[in-house]
């Protein structure tokens, strides 16, 4: 729940989005960042513990870790990939998880726009995958650094799109 405050406007694009998908019968993964006890205590293994400190991370199990309420309720039979990185694709089967299922295209939204959800992205156009990042699908901490993450993305990766765009192209 660490991320509830940065999703004010964002979550209910992003309920539109799983809605979506699931009328359209489209795959949903879901993700969620965590790191292990064993991360969290010294020394540190982690780069992302390594940057923010142990107080600065997230434990996995802890209340901060719990998915968004709205977000647990709909990813109920869909599979959540636990992630220790920015990219959801680093030491995860995500992208065997996307091969299975033969997805050609990843639309990423979430949060945070500039750390997970443009990393995931990148990595998900470095391995071959049509990707669009949800502008107002996605949030984080400011406005500025909002913008920053969506446009080094749209610049060399792929398509930033509104969530009514995504609806479009979809049907």
């Amino acid at each position: 729940k660490f991320f509830l405050p940065m999703t004010s406007s964002s979550l209910p694009n992003i309920l539109t989005l799983i809605s979506t998908f699931k009328s359209l019968s489209l795959p949903l993964i879901f993700t969620q960042h965590g790191h292990t006890s064993s991360e969290l205590t010294a020394p540190f293994t982690n780069q992302l513990v390594r940057k923010w400190g142990p107080s600065g991370s997230i434990a996995t199990g802890s209340p901060d870790w719990e998915l968004i309420p709205a977000i647990a309720k709909e990813s109920t039979g869909h599979p959540i990939i636990g992630k220790n990185t920015y990219d959801a694709f680093i030491n995860t089967e995500l992208v065997t998880l996307l091969k299975e299922k033969e997805v050609e295209r990843v639309v990423v939204c979430g949060v945070m726009t500039d750390c997970c959800c443009d990393t995931t992205a990148r990595s998900a156009f470095n391995r071959g995958f049509e990707t669009w990042l949800v502008d107002d699908a996605c949030g984080t901490a400011s406005d500025e650094q909002h913008k920053a993450g969506l446009k080094g993305f749209g610049f060399a990766f792929g398509d930033v799109v509104k969530t009514e765009e995504v609806l479009k192209r979809l049907k």
